[in-house]
């Protein structure tokens, strides 16, 4: 029978909004909108860059909780309200996810509060039998 696993990782908004950080159902792994600010200090970055790293911090520790990392990150969404700021977070994106390569949907939208600069929502697979391949493929979309 397969589990349900609920995680929260501290942000106070999980129970003022009642949801949960990670949920895993069987082999995957979905990462709520995660934000830049640090959940035990409250800190926030002023730049993209700063809050960019912080949230990548956030997931990978939540990730973790459930035995998975980045590696196993098959989608991925970026959500920044301000154009300006897409290099800045794309670095980061581009480096923390080298190799890896998950589906990527990134957008310009309003975020939930104004100091907000980058939210990242995920999901992953978790391999239950590790010895299965992965197949990567190029195609021609012309």
């Amino acid at each position: 029978m397969n589990e349900i696993v609920k995680v929260k990782s501290g942000s106070k908004y999980e129970t003022l909004n009642s949801y949960s950080r990670v949920v895993v159902a069987g082999d995957m792994i979905f990462v709520s909108n995660t934000a830049g600010r640090n959940y035990k200090t409250r800190a926030i970055a002023p730049d993209a860059k700063g809050q960019a790293e912080q949230a990548f911090s956030n997931v990978e520790g939540a990730l973790a909780a459930v035995g998975a990392s980045l590696k196993d990150v098959v989608a991925v969404k970026v959500f920044v309200p301000d154009i300006a700021d897409m290099d800045e977070v794309n670095e980061v994106v581009g480096r923390k996810f080298k190799g890896i390569d998950p589906a990527n949907t990134t957008t310009c939208t309003p975020l939930g509060q104004p100091e907000l600069k980058v939210e990242f929502e995920m999901t992953a697979y978790k391999r239950r039998r590790p010895e299965e391949a992965e197949t990567r493929l190029t195609v021609d979309l012309s």
